[in-house]
């Protein structure tokens, strides 16, 4: 087997598809489609300190406040403008 492409994912993608992964299920936050709409609005908001690998560590863990997003940007430093949009965006959920 050949690795073609490596993709980071949330655990909610990751459980859309292996379905059958019942391990998965218990740590997901949210559903498929709100993780999908969730993604889309985080990256709709244009940050450029945000990479798609942090997309997926903001649906997997739903940051409530400012600590839990230093949490996930443990190497890039995040301003509190930008922290709060992420916030705005996630309380949507």
């Amino acid at each position: 087997m050949t690795i073609l492409e490596m993709t980071p994912l949330s655990l909610v993608e990751a459980r859309e598809l292996a379905e059958s992964m019942d391990f998965v299920k218990k740590f997901e936050k949210i559903k498929y489609k709100e993780a999908e709409k969730l993604k889309n609005e985080l990256q709709e908001l244009g940050l450029s300190k945000v990479k798609e690998a942090d997309v997926a560590k903001i649906i997997d863990l739903m940051p409530q406040d400012s600590s839990d997003i230093n949490k996930i940007f443990v190497d890039v430093s995040l301003d509190e403008e930008e922290i709060n949009k992420i916030l705005e965006v996630v309380k949507k959920y």
